[in-house]
């Protein structure tokens, strides 16, 4: 939408999943690639077949602790994506049987494992770190998701207020991301320069760790998550 015949015809503002929500929520955008739990929260309409997942490790979503699995008792979260606080909710109940108190605090893993006995680190963070260079166990939430429910795990789609969902916006949409899909290699090497990742994960990240279209297996396993974490079903099939 930036490089496209798109960016014509869109104005295109840049935020983190918890913001875009929260501007669709209050009309001051048509569309948002917001994160599902909001989707869920919201009953929004999405554009169908297009939106953020993964099938096995994603890379973005960290869990880190100090103490065992099942004896996690507080949880300090990046609060920037209510998806993710909530995958790591269902991850650590279903698989290690433990629901702990969870606290919002900036992403910085030192100071949120000194104030409780996990912290989940998402995005940008997630990807500047190297799990195997810190003195803390770790668990990929994408993963995790793959090994409690063999489906894949939806994080986010293209998603607005009902109604306002139209052949239009869906066109632009899938435009954009033919455009980009073809041109990842350009994409890759800016990502690694605007955020600070190096080029070799930003390509494996982009290229495998993130899948882009949502067909039945990923309804199937968005279902799964909402049940689990006790979310609303969303307005419209993805």
């Amino acid at each position: 939408m930036l490089h496209g015949r798109e960016r014509e015809e869109v104005e295109l503002s840049f935020s983190i999943p918890s913001v875009c929500a929260q501007q669709v929520e209050q009309g001051a955008v048509d569309l948002g690639l917001a994160p599902v739990a909001e989707i869920a929260r919201q009953q929004l309409e999405t554009i169908p077949g297009i939106g953020i997942a993964c099938r096995g490790p994603v890379r973005s979503i960290l869990l880190f602790s100090r103490v065992p699995w099942g004896r996690i008792r507080t949880l300090c979260a990046d609060a920037s994506s209510r998806t993710s606080v909530q995958l790591a909710r269902v991850i650590l109940r279903e698989r290690y049987g433990a629901e702990p108190e969870i606290s919002a605090r900036a992403p910085v893993i030192e100071d949120m494992l000194s104030e409780a006995d996990a912290a989940l680190v998402i995005g940008d963070p997630a990807l500047r770190l190297n799990p195997e260079e810190l003195p803390f166990a770790c668990l990929d939430l994408g993963a995790e998701w793959l090994e409690l429910t063999g489906l894949p795990m939806v994080f986010a789609a293209w998603a607005g207020k009902a109604g306002r969902r139209t052949g239009e916006l869906e066109r632009l949409v899938r435009g954009s991301y033919e455009f980009g899909r073809n041109r990842l290699s350009e994409i890759v090497e800016a990502v690694s320069m605007a955020h600070g990742v190096p080029e070799a994960l930003a390509d494996r990240y982009l290229r495998q760790h993130i899948r882009y279209e949502l067909g039945p297996e990923e309804e199937a396993g968005l279902e799964t998550f909402l049940r689990l974490a006790n979310l609303k079903t969303v307005a419209a099939e993805l």
